[in-house]
């Protein structure tokens, strides 16, 4: 086989590993975090950058035990949460994450008609109105094996913000600095936004959805079985997941820094610190860095926006629906799992009409980062404590290494949480 086709064939085999873990990557980087990531590089330019260096082995780390929990046990997170957490707490929890997931969506949804309303110029409401139905008929209607496929093609899209770093002109050496060493002065405004990016890049709706792709995936497979009735299958599978996971939450720490770096050179060195959401962003870049930069910025909030919604409704029904031993999963009709679906359904509804209602989406997107921050650390303890237990991972508890970071992330949550209640 000649060398260029012998690269190809490499290259289709590792795509065809990247399942869950790019897709939760990718999905991290929504409209949400992207607003987020240009506020902190608007404001404080290339400052806040060493962030990301500490949240990627964190949120690897935390991703991985999701997925190994899945792909070992065969259920869904909720469903192994109740082993080890009070039914109350979990269902409480869950509750709480249905609640946080809703006002994302609706956050999102509202970026998406903002950012197609920049370009077109008008019909804010109408294209928010039509990603909605959008993103809804194809969680119904569209086989599971094809959607998957699908929601990996969109993370494609978010390439669009590296490719913005070459339009615009970026002090390298700042930059560089700005990765190992923080240069920002600690105060309220400091504190707020590194807690909004570790709240942003490490979030519950991720564990769920994670663990319940890598439970879809042993379904879709005739051959697949969860790995605690079929350790044969184990090496195999643990190698995919770790080059799944460590490469899919690559991309999205790439992404979001490739977001920072961008809104550093152009918002942060004109003066433009004030950046409220990612269409303020799009918007506030394009006197700044030529109407392409805008055209790219606001492709990538349409198509991250697009990959979002589903795993932010679809996280919420998987948490909900094995809460309530449900029939559960997007391989099913949606007249064989009505409540799974009437869930998703209830949370783009509920999104939608956050866009038509007198709330501050940007507030409601506040209080809902606050609310993944307090809930992500018992669901981060309860994870970990799963992970760890012979009655529920067989002898495929997570290894020594995997349990540092585990706990580690889980401990920097914690104190994220705590000090997002000192600066409130």
């Amino acid at each position: 086989m000649p060398q260029s086709l012998r690269r190809r064939a490499r290259s289709i085999a590792l795509f065809e590993q990247l399942g869950p873990g790019l897709v939760t990557g990718a999905a991290d980087d929504d409209p949400s975090g992207i607003a987020t990531y240009s506020q902190a590089g608007a404001q404080f330019g290339y400052g806040l950058l060493w962030t990301l260096v500490l949240t990627y082995p964190l949120m690897t780390a935390i991703q991985l035990v999701s997925a190994n929990i899945g792909r070992v046990t065969g259920r869904g997170l909720a469903r192994n949460l109740r082993a080890v957490m009070p039914a109350w707490l979990v269902t409480a929890l869950v509750a709480l994450l249905f609640l946080a997931n809703t006002v994302n969506v609706g956050a999102d949804i509202a970026a998406m008609g903002a950012a197609a309303e920049l370009v077109v110029g008008r019909g804010h409401h109408v294209f928010t109105i039509a990603f909605a139905l959008l993103s809804l008929t194809l969680q119904l209607f569209v086989p599971y094996r094809r959607y998957v496929r699908f929601l990996k093609w969109l993370t494609l899209a978010l390439f669009a913000y590296p490719a913005l770093l070459l339009m615009v002109q970026v002090d390298w050496k700042a930059a560089g600095l700005g990765l190992v060493w923080p240069r920002v002065p600690l105060n309220r405004e400091t504190i707020t936004t590194i807690v909004a990016i570790f709240g942003t890049t490490i979030s519950p709706y991720l564990f769920f959805w994670q663990t319940a792709q890598e439970v879809e995936e042993v379904k879709q497979d005739p051959e697949a079985e969860p790995l605690k009735r079929a350790p044969r299958q184990a090496r195999k599978e643990f190698q995919r997941m770790r080059i799944d996971t460590f490469f899919g939450m690559a991309v999205s720490n790439l992404i979001a820094l490739s977001i920072m770096i961008g809104t550093a050179a152009t918002l942060h060195a004109a003066g433009k610190t004030d950046i409220q959401s990612a269409a303020d962003a799009a918007n506030a870049l394009k006197p700044v860095a030529g109407p392409f930069a805008f055209g790219l910025f606001s492709l990538g909030i349409i198509g991250t926006g697009l990959l979002a919604l589903p795993v932010l409704a679809g996280s919420a029904a998987y948490a909900v629906g094995e809460t309530r031993g449900w029939r559960c999963g997007l391989e099913h009709k949606p007249w064989e799992a009505v409540g799974f679906y009437s869930v998703i359904g209830a949370a783009t509804v509920l999104g939608v009409a956050i866009d038509w209602s007198p709330l501050d989406p940007m507030k409601a997107l506040f209080w809902s980062a606050v609310v993944n921050g307090v809930i992500a650390v018992p669901m981060m303890v309860a994870a970990m404590f799963v992970a760890s237990r012979h009655e529920q991972m067989g002898r495929f508890t997570v290894d020594l290494p995997l349990k540092v970071f585990g706990w580690l992330a889980t401990v920097v949550m914690a104190v994220a949480a705590v000090a997002m209640f000192l600066v409130l």
